[in-house]
C-alpha cells in the first residue's frame, strides 16, 4: 500500500511494504504518527521539523518526505492522470490506462526545471493510492513508476 500525506509545507510517503513496524516515527513524533488513529499519519499535529526527524530514523525508508515547494498535485480520474501545478501552470503529469487487469501506469513526466523536488514521485503515488484505495491493480510500465512502486525483498 502506498499512501501520501500533505500540507502546505510537507509531503510524507509511506510505503507500507517496506514498513517493519519498529515504531521510530511514533517515538519521534507522537503527536504526528498514532497507529491507533486513522489515517494514523496526521501532519497538522506537529511542526515540520519535528516530522522530518522522526522521519529521517525510519530504518527502512517505508517513511520519506519532501517539501511541497508550492506545488500542488490532483488526481483526475476522468482524465486517467496525475497532475503536477504551479500556480495555473502544469509542470508535471502522471498519466494511466484502465484495463481489465488494474491501471497501467505508463507515463510520468515533470518539467526539467522542476527536477529533484519529488513532484514525479507524488504524481504516482496519487494514482498508486487512488487504485488502491478503489480496489484496483496498480501495474507501473513506465520507468519511473516501476523504480518508485517496486516491491523491495
Amino acid at each position: 500500500m502506498h499512501r501520501i500525506y500533505e500540507t502546505d509545507d510537507l509531503v510524507v510517503f509511506w510505503d507500507s511494504e517496506k514498513c517493519r513496524h519498529q515504531k521510530k516515527c511514533v517515538g519521534g513524533s507522537p503527536r504526528t504518527f498514532d497507529p491507533q488513529r486513522r489515517p494514523w499519519i496526521d501532519l497538522n499535529k506537529a511542526p515540520a521539523s519535528e516530522i522530518w526527524q522522526a522521519i529521517e530514523q525510519c530504518p527502512t525508508r517505508a517513511l520519506t518526505c519532501v517539501y511541497s515547494h508550492g506545488i500542488r498535485v490532483e488526481f483526475d480520474e476522468e482524465q486517467c492522470r496525475s497532475a503536477a501545478y504551479d500556480g495555473d501552470r502544469q509542470v508535471g503529469e502522471c498519466d494511466f490506462q484502465k484495463t481489465p487487469e488494474g491501471w497501467v501506469i505508463y507515463h510520468t513526466e515533470t518539467d526539467p526545471a522542476y527536477g529533484g523536488k519529488g513532484i514525479a514521485k507524488r504524481l504516482v503515488y496519487k494514482v498508486a493510492e487512488a487504485a488502491e484505495r478503489a480496489g484496483v491493480n496498480v501495474i507501473p510500465t513506465c520507468s519511473y513508476a516501476v523504480k518508485v512502486l517496486k516491491k523491495e525483498s
